[in-house]
Protein backbone atom coordinates (compact mmCIF):
# COMPACT_ATOMS: atom_id res chain seq x y z
CA UNK A 1 0.00 0.00 0.00
CA UNK A 2 2.98 2.38 -0.05
CA UNK A 3 4.17 4.40 2.96
CA UNK A 4 1.25 5.69 5.06
CA UNK A 5 3.42 8.57 6.04
CA UNK A 6 3.43 9.56 2.29
CA UNK A 7 -0.22 9.51 1.93
CA UNK A 8 -1.77 12.95 1.77
CA UNK A 9 -4.29 12.92 4.89
CA UNK A 10 -6.38 16.04 4.10
CA UNK A 11 -6.91 17.55 1.03
CA UNK A 12 -7.29 21.11 0.23
CA UNK A 13 -10.32 20.96 -1.81
CA UNK A 14 -11.68 17.04 -1.37
CA UNK A 15 -10.80 17.41 2.18
CA UNK A 16 -10.54 14.00 4.43
CA UNK A 17 -11.84 11.23 2.60
CA UNK A 18 -12.85 7.45 4.15
CA UNK A 19 -10.54 4.97 3.18
CA UNK A 20 -11.60 2.52 0.59
CA UNK A 21 -11.10 -1.02 -0.23
CA UNK A 22 -7.40 -1.77 -1.12
CA UNK A 23 -6.80 -1.75 -5.27
CA UNK A 24 -4.52 -2.40 -7.43
CA UNK A 25 -3.55 -0.14 -10.29
CA UNK A 26 -0.37 -0.29 -13.10
CA UNK A 27 2.09 2.63 -13.55
CA UNK A 28 3.89 2.32 -16.38
CA UNK A 29 3.29 -1.19 -16.37
CA UNK A 30 4.40 -1.91 -12.69
CA UNK A 31 1.17 -2.98 -10.34
CA UNK A 32 1.10 -1.02 -7.51
CA UNK A 33 -1.89 -0.84 -4.42
CA UNK A 34 -3.34 1.78 -3.55
CA UNK A 35 -7.31 2.99 -1.35
CA UNK A 36 -10.62 3.10 -3.70
CA UNK A 37 -10.98 6.50 -4.17
CA UNK A 38 -8.25 8.43 -2.55
CA UNK A 39 -6.63 10.47 -5.22
CA UNK A 40 -4.25 8.80 -7.99
CA UNK A 41 -1.29 11.31 -7.05
CA UNK A 42 -2.13 10.15 -3.47
CA UNK A 43 -1.37 6.23 -4.02
CA UNK A 44 1.50 7.13 -6.68
CA UNK A 45 3.39 9.79 -4.02
CA UNK A 46 2.84 6.67 -1.70
CA UNK A 47 4.25 4.43 -3.57
CA UNK A 48 7.56 6.47 -4.34
CA UNK A 49 6.42 7.91 -7.11
CA UNK A 50 7.10 11.79 -6.99
CA UNK A 51 7.51 12.21 -11.70
CA UNK A 52 3.84 12.56 -13.17
CA UNK A 53 4.97 13.94 -16.76
CA UNK A 54 7.49 15.48 -18.77
CA UNK A 55 7.33 19.17 -20.54
CA UNK A 56 6.41 19.36 -24.34
CA UNK A 57 10.02 21.27 -25.04
CA UNK A 58 12.12 21.01 -22.50
CA UNK A 59 11.31 17.71 -21.26
CA UNK A 60 11.44 18.72 -18.05
CA UNK A 61 9.78 16.28 -15.23
CA UNK A 62 6.92 17.74 -13.26
CA UNK A 63 4.86 16.27 -10.88
CA UNK A 64 2.34 17.54 -7.77
CA UNK A 65 2.11 21.21 -7.59
CA UNK A 66 -0.58 22.89 -6.37
CA UNK A 67 -2.56 19.71 -5.69
CA UNK A 68 -6.06 21.25 -5.99
CA UNK A 69 -6.53 20.51 -9.97
CA UNK A 70 -5.66 24.84 -10.89
CA UNK A 71 -2.04 23.51 -12.82
CA UNK A 72 -1.48 20.93 -14.77
CA UNK A 73 2.02 19.30 -13.34
CA UNK A 74 0.20 16.81 -12.04
CA UNK A 75 -2.08 15.35 -15.25
CA UNK A 76 -1.40 11.70 -16.82
CA UNK A 77 -2.15 9.25 -19.56
CA UNK A 78 -4.67 7.36 -17.21
CA UNK A 79 -6.41 4.34 -19.32
CA UNK A 80 -5.92 5.96 -22.24
CA UNK A 81 -6.91 9.50 -21.77
CA UNK A 82 -4.08 12.14 -21.63
CA UNK A 83 -4.40 15.47 -19.26
CA UNK A 84 -6.47 13.66 -16.51
CA UNK A 85 -5.43 15.67 -13.74
CA UNK A 86 -4.27 13.09 -11.41
CA UNK A 87 -4.95 15.44 -7.88
CA UNK A 88 -8.11 15.25 -8.28
CA UNK A 89 -9.14 11.81 -10.12
CA UNK A 90 -10.43 8.86 -7.66
CA UNK A 91 -8.10 5.85 -8.17
CA UNK A 92 -10.18 2.75 -8.49
CA UNK A 93 -9.47 -1.06 -9.39
CA UNK A 94 -7.32 -1.80 -12.65
CA UNK A 95 -6.81 1.79 -13.62
CA UNK A 96 -3.70 2.05 -16.48
CA UNK A 97 -1.95 4.86 -15.33
CA UNK A 98 1.10 6.56 -17.28
CA UNK A 99 3.51 8.46 -17.68
CA UNK A 100 2.42 11.86 -19.91
CA UNK A 101 5.30 13.15 -22.19
CA UNK A 102 3.95 16.22 -23.68
CA UNK A 103 0.72 14.85 -24.65
CA UNK A 104 1.10 11.13 -25.30
CA UNK A 105 2.15 8.27 -23.27
CA UNK A 106 5.38 7.17 -25.29
CA UNK A 107 8.42 8.64 -24.14
CA UNK A 108 9.77 11.54 -26.59
CA UNK A 109 12.17 8.77 -28.22
CA UNK A 110 9.66 6.81 -29.28
CA UNK A 111 6.80 9.53 -30.72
Amino acid sequence: MGDTQERIANHPILGTYEKGEPVTFTYDGKEMTGFEGEPIAMALKANGVMVHRYTAKKHLPRGIFCAIGRCTDCVMVVDGEPNVRTCMTPLKEGMDVRTQYGVSDKPFDEQ
